[in-house]
């Protein structure tokens, strides 16, 4: 058994840990809530954006997507891994790294690229893969100008033909406890369909439908993005509220157990002290 300034080191030490544990778990159940906030107000704005994208398009003829629709022979392929720059939040980086090694390997004899948004899918990929660029600071200033700058980026890229695909991997938010990893394809884009009928009325556009639709595109696009990333905002904190929460109770467990065995430790200790005193006791009266 342990001495007991071992033991009071341990305790000390788990201690100390715990209060770690527990004050992330309060600053990410903080930043956890405003997150939530964004992605669900969100939402509506996006699914409503594809319906209005789709509602046009569908009374359109032929490919009147443009560019973004171009449907190549796909030899390069761009993966974009959304991560976090910050570890500790159980295996939400794991998850989406090893969905993004598993596109790369569906593309096996291809070229594919990487392209990380977040340090720890950078750190990790930049191993085994090439690296196109790595946004880490866009979690600085989250907003939609800056992830609309790097979505023009994408975009560029594949109507340039440098990409003859471009796909997203992230970890879309449910709840706090749980993370779905998500991959999408970002470009070229899907032939658009809608399971609503067209509308019949009579509408008057301006400009024309084929404008309209290749102007909003770009805008969907960009949106999707942003979508995706505020998505993994939000389970990013989720997923590190949550590890903090077992992390602080497996402390609070172990701290209680190494409390239990110097307790024990200390007993035993005194009574082999009152023993050794009995017994000198003992052997002076003989």
């Amino acid at each position: 058994m342990a001495n007991l300034k071992e033991i009071r080191n341990r305790i000390s030490s788990v201690s100390s840990t715990m209060q770690i544990t527990s004050a992330m778990k309060m600053v990410s159940a903080a930043k956890l809530k405003k997150a939530q906030d964004a992605i669900t107000a969100m939402r509506p704005y996006a699914e409503k954006l594809t319906e209005l994208l789709q509602n046009v398009s569908s009374t359109l003829e032929g490919d009147a997507g443009g560019e973004y629709t171009t449907q190549r022979e796909v030899n390069k392929v761009l993966i974009v891994v959304i991560t976090s720059n910050r570890g500790l939040a159980g295996a939400f980086n794991t998850n989406a790294i090893k969905a993004a090694k598993e596109v790369a390997e569906s593309y096996a004899g291809k070229q594919v690229d990487i392209f990380p948004i977040g340090k720890k899918g950078n750190d990790v990929l930049a191993k085994t893969f090439t690296v196109h660029a790595h946004h880490n600071a866009i979690y600085d200033n989250l907003t939609f100008d800056n992830v609309a700058n790097i979505a023009n980026v994408l975009i560029e890229m594949f109507t340039t033909g440098e990409y003859d695909k471009i796909v997203i991997v992230y970890n879309q938010f449910k709840n706090a406890a749980t993370q779905i990893v998500q991959t999408e394809q970002f470009l070229p884009l899907a032939p658009i369909a809608s399971d609503v009928p067209a509308s019949t009325g009579d509408y008057i556009f301006e400009p024309s439908k084929e404008e309209i639709v290749l102007t909003l595109i770009p805008k969907s696009l960009k949106t999707q993005l942003y979508k995706a990333i505020r998505d993994s905002f939000a389970s990013e904190h989720g997923a590190r509220m949550t590890a903090m929460h077992k992390a602080t109770d497996n402390a609070t467990e172990l701290r209680n157990q190494l409390k239990l065995t110097y307790n024990k430790a200390r007993q035993a200790a005194i009574t082999n002290e009152i023993l050794e005193i009995v017994g000198g006791a003992e052997a002076l009266k003989g």
